[in-house]
């Protein structure tokens, strides 16, 4: 692990800090970019701002359990289910069809990068993040092709109109 080759990683320094903000930025910023090329309505800005606000609240957290005792991860906790709020945001339901459950999934997805970050688990944000750019660009194919071979895929909308795959 990186943290056992360079300790100092996991110290609250400015130099630690600012790893985790231009981490946190580059993963995030991948995965708000491909859903912004796709009209997404949470893109790149959204997707980094998440990202870091998750990462600063597993900071603090960190930060406030080494100075003042306490544990950790209550802040982190707190972001996991709160985010359910900005995610229901961006779904819509419009004449039957569903849309923006894979932009909440990111959004989700995101926060969590975030805590791995803010935690310094660097690792972990790492691989979630390329899963998360594998399965939201790599995988879009392949769910067009699963649409359209049982008929649920609306070439108007350049969707599969059950609602897995946002617009």
């Amino acid at each position: 692990m990186l943290t056992d080759k360079y300790p100092w990683l996991m110290d609250l320094n400015f130099l630690a800090l600012l790893i985790r903000t231009l981490l946190a930025l580059l993963c995030a910023g991948l995965i708000g970019y491909d859903r912004d090329a796709h009209g997404s309505a949470a893109g790149l800005r959204t997707h980094i701002l998440v990202c870091i606000g998750a990462m600063l609240a597993m900071c603090t957290g960190v930060f406030t359990a080494m100075h003042y005792g306490g544990d950790a991860s209550r802040i982190g906790a707190q972001v996991v289910s709160g985010i359910g709020f900005l995610g229901a945001g961006t779904i819509i339901v419009h004449r039957g069809h569903i849309s923006g459950l894979t932009t909440a999934a990111g959004l989700w997805a995101s926060a969590c990068i975030g805590l791995a970050i803010g935690a310094g688990f660097y690792e972990a944000a790492i691989l979630g993040t390329i899963a998360v750019f594998f399965v939201e660009r790599g995988l879009r194919e392949v769910s067009k092709n699963i649409m359209k071979k049982h008929g649920h895929f609306d070439e108007n909308r350049h969707s599969p109109s059950d609602g897995s795959e946002d617009i």
